[in-house]
Formats: C-alpha cells, structure tokens, sequence
C-alpha cells in the first residue's frame, strides 16, 4: 500500500512538472496521454487496485482519484494560460495586423476656395499679392475717394485702432475690404498692373448674413486703352471656370466710390440657368461689385490719367464659395464655428 502511494504521488510532481514546462498545447495533449491516457501513467496504476486488500483499495482509490483530478485541473490552468499568451504574443508582435489610422483632416472650405480663384486668375495673368490687414486710413477711404463724412468711416461700420495717427495718412484700422491694396500697388509705379489681392477683412457687423471678419478677393487691373469690354471679358472668364461653363454672368449699373462708371455683376441662376425659379425670381443671382478705376484714385496713385485706364473688382470668397456648392445654411457665421460635423463634409 505504501509503495503505490508514493508511486502515485510521484507520478503527480512529475506530471506538474512537465505541465508548467509546456510551451504549446500540442507537448499539454501529449502530456495529458502520457499520465491519463488509455495507457497513462495513472490509469495503468489504478488497473492494480483488485490486488490490494479490502481495507487498502479505498485508501488508495481515494488517493489515485485526487492525484488524477489535480493533473486535469493543473492542465486547464496551463492550457488557459497558454491562450491568453499566445494572444497577447499576436496583438504585440503582429506587424501585418492592420492598425488604426488616425483621423485624415483637409483644408477648410474657405481656404479651398482661395486656393482655386487664386489658380483662375493667375491662368489669365493675374499675380498675387498681400497687403496689410491694419491699415492707414489713406489707403482704406481717403485715395478710394470716400468722403470725410461717408457713413463706411463711422465707428459703427469700421473698426479703428487706438493708436498714433498719421498726419498725411490719417487713423488706423482693420481694413474693411481689399480694395485698400489698390494704391498701394499702384504707387510701386510698375505698369501694366494685373494683381490679384484676397485677404481677411473687417467690419463691425455680425449677424446671420455677416461675420466681423470674412475674406474678399480684389481684382485690379491698370494699362493702356483699358475698357469696360476688358472688365467683361475677365468677370465672364472667371464665372465659367468657377460656377462651370453653363453659367454666363452680366453688369448693371450702380455706384461705388472708387469706380466710375460702376456696376453690380449678376450671374445666371445654378438651378434653372437663367430661366427664372424660386431661388432667383428672376434667373440672376447678385455676385459683387466692379467698375472702371476712378481718376481719382488714379491720380492717388501717382498714375498718369492721360496714359492709363483700369478696372477693378472685388467680392466676397464666403459668398461665391456657397453660391458655388450651393450650401444651404441659415447663418453664415457656422462657417467659422469648428463645428466639425459641418466641416467633414467638405
């Protein structure tokens, strides 16, 4: 009696053992065949039971059963061990598992635009340029021929800074349009002139049609025997390539200070091309503004009158841009407003 038990217990260290040592669940199988197999090791042992006593067999039936039950359970351990291992190998060391891409951000809508006007204009030779967005008051209002008293240069329209003026060029504020870089380059006194300047400006309103500050694109031309049919021609050109070869644009008559004569440029309708539907009335929609130079702002640009004519141009990137993509919005101001659901879809 004494003898098979401590053969069974022996057979149970040794089978720990070669249990713990195991590294694949191929070498736990063989093991487990090896000690409680058909053949095993234990099942071989307990075959010996009908030789003992009457009083021994139980004794050592008992120990037999929990020498096999210890085995089985050790070899769940070892194999859920060998599970969770094998996995953490996989996920560490796999370099063909595919991983997690970061998020993929693109420009903002506005600076696409800029970005395309920008490639229009330069195909026809346009340059671009930049100009302050604090600015002397010369340049914003007095050399664009606005009046002392013009409703533009009160403070509920214009943003001013409180700092030194200047007493040839007057105050400093925030520029409120583009159009403060036309005598800045004409006084460069390189001529023809064919600039293209877009640029932040400011101006003190804010609501659901208006930002304090918005982007406009300034188109100014100077050269010899310029003519209205030239400003035609570049505004038509522009109108294809933006809003597609469909769409045609035309000039009506209107006022602005730093042209003469002026007009307000109208393209066809995006929906019904001129046919006139519920978004128009009447098939135009409204772009911007443009004009033949003024003499007046000529002659504040040190430019001979006498030799050289212009036109100019300037409008809003927010406006053309949704006028474009047809953005139905209800607030222009989302369009600043990092509201990335908005902004993902461009």
């Amino acid at each position: 009696m004494q003898y098979m038990e401590e053969k069974l217990l022996g057979i149970k260290n040794n089978a720990i053992s070669l249990i713990l040592e195991t590294k694949s669940p191929k070498e736990l199988e063989e093991i487990r065949i090896q000690f409680l197999g058909r053949n095993g090791e234990v099942t071989q042992l307990m075959k010996d039971l009908p030789k003992l006593s009457k009083e021994e067999r139980p004794k050592i039936g008992i120990v037999a059963n929990n020498v096999k039950d210890i085995i089985e359970e050790t070899i769940k351990t070892r194999e859920k061990s060998l599970k969770e291992t094998k996995s953490l190998h996989v996920s560490s060391l796999d370099v063909t598992e595919p991983g997690i891409k970061p998020p993929l951000g693109h420009l903002h809508l506005v600076t696409q635009a800029i970005r395309e006007i920008t490639t229009i204009f330069a195909q026809i030779g346009f340059t671009r340029v930049r100009y302050p967005e604090i600015e002397w008051d010369w340049y914003a209002f007095t050399s664009l021929n606005f009046p002392e008293n013009h409703p533009a240069r009160d403070d509920w329209e214009t943003f001013f800074i409180k700092q030194q003026s200047d007493q040839k060029k007057g105050t400093v504020l925030l520029t409120p349009h583009t159009s403060s870089g036309q005598v800045r380059e004409m006084e460069k006194g390189k001529f023809p002139i064919k600039m293209l300047n877009i640029a932040k400006t400011y101006r003190r309103q804010s609501d659901v049609s208006h930002t304090p500050m918005f982007h406009q694109f300034e188109g100014l031309v100077v050269g010899e025997n310029m003519a209205i049919s030239d400003l035609k021609g570049t505004l038509n050109y522009f109108v294809k390539s933006y809003f597609g070869e469909n769409r045609v644009s035309r000039i009506r008559p209107y006022h602005f200070q730093f042209t003469e004569p002026s007009f307000e440029v109208d393209i066809t309708c995006g929906v019904c091309l001129g046919k006139g539907c519920r978004l128009c009335k009447e098939g135009w929609l409204e772009l911007g503004g443009a004009g033949m130079v003024h003499p007046n702002v000529l002659k504040a640009g040190k430019v001979d009158t006498k030799k050289y004519t212009g036109f100019a141009f300037g409008w809003g990137v927010e406006r053309v841009l949704m006028m474009k993509e047809g953005i139905k919005i209800d607030d222009l101001r989302i369009l600043y407003g990092n509201d990335l659901d908005f902004l993902k879809q461009f």
